[in-house]
């Protein structure tokens, strides 16, 4: 049975194929190829990938990614596509779905979103909740840097804390949606923000969503 992290992962490859290697995404400054690549080293280059968390490794990144982005496109998506390699620890299905369900996801609609006639998609109940799980875990994480307390609450009245203080901004949405929002998304997602003025506006406008 196929894992949400695979379906995923193909969906990814095969909107950046599509798209081409110079198409625009919600990662400010990167293109189709510049996402790609990010994608490959992170999963098949730990030795550089730290660097996206990790200033001290920050240098050795742009160079491993540098040597990624002069490969041909196309050799980038079928890296994607065939995942990574035995040794990495993305190889192991647990791992895979913990870490990169959310990753995938997130870099999918990164390509969608992007272009002007984008309509949200349709996603079973199940994927959601997977989403939302993760997202659950990850929540204090992408919220530690706002400027705003911030709650994430689900329509069904499901909430969590991304960070406390006050005043506090509540956004519902679906965890899709969510999701998109706490990973720095914010204007492309589909939520509904409740608050003070002042703090919405701040927490609309704000860069320390997110990793």
């Amino acid at each position: 049975m196929s894992t949400h992290a695979k379906r995923e992962r193909l969906l990814l490859a095969d909107l950046l194929e599509t798209a081409g290697p110079e198409a625009p995404t919600l990662c400010e400054g990167w293109t189709t190829r510049d996402l790609a690549a990010h994608v490959v080293v992170r999963e098949r280059r730990p030795d550089a990938a730290g660097g996206i968390l990790v200033k001290q490794l920050a240098s050795r990144l742009e160079r491993v990614t540098a040597e990624f982005l002069a490969k041909p496109y196309d050799e980038l998506i079928g890296l994607i596509r065939t995942g990574p390699p035995r040794f990495s620890p993305f190889s192991l299905k647990q791992v895979d779905e913990m870490s990169n369900v959310i990753e995938f996801y997130v870099h999918a609609e990164d390509v969608r979103r992007a272009q002007p006639d984008w309509t949200p998609r349709e996603l079973d109940p199940v994927f959601q909740d997977a989403l939302w799980s993760r997202l659950e875990r990850s929540a204090r994480l992408m919220g530690r840097g706002v400027p705003t307390g911030l709650v994430l609450r689900r329509p069904d009245g499901q909430t969590t804390v991304a960070r406390r203080g006050a005043p506090v901004v509540t956004v519902t949405g679906q965890p899709s949606e969510l999701v998109m929002f706490a990973y720095g998304r914010q204007g492309a997602a589909k939520v509904e923000l409740d608050g003070e003025e002042n703090a919405i506006a701040q927490l609309r406008a704000t860069k320390q969503l997110g990793i």
